[in-house]
């Protein structure tokens, strides 16, 4: 992945995540030569949040098929969450 730094960033604007951001996907942002920030275009970050709630659905349907799943009543939950503490 292509960085800017958070100087670079300061003195040359917005303008200058574009060209990176055209070419790779993504930039990151260093701060004092360490990796801070990811910027990437909103498609981008639309289709990885996509991926993201795919696998929580999928992750949820296989607690379901293999019965990894509490049905309690709300005071049992709350009840069970204090006795864990």
């Amino acid at each position: 992945m292509a960085s800017i730094t958070a100087n670079q960033l300061k003195t040359k604007g917005v303008s200058a995540l574009a060209p990176i951001i055209d070419e790779n996907k993504a930039a990151m942002i260093t701060v004092r030569g360490k990796n801070r920030y990811v910027v990437m275009d909103f498609d981008t970050y639309n289709h990885l949040r996509e991926c993201e709630l795919e696998a929580a659905i999928v992750e949820t349907k296989r607690e379901l098929e293999h019965g990894e799943v509490f049905k309690d009543s709300i005071d049992e939950h709350i009840k069970r969450i204090v006795d864990e503490l």
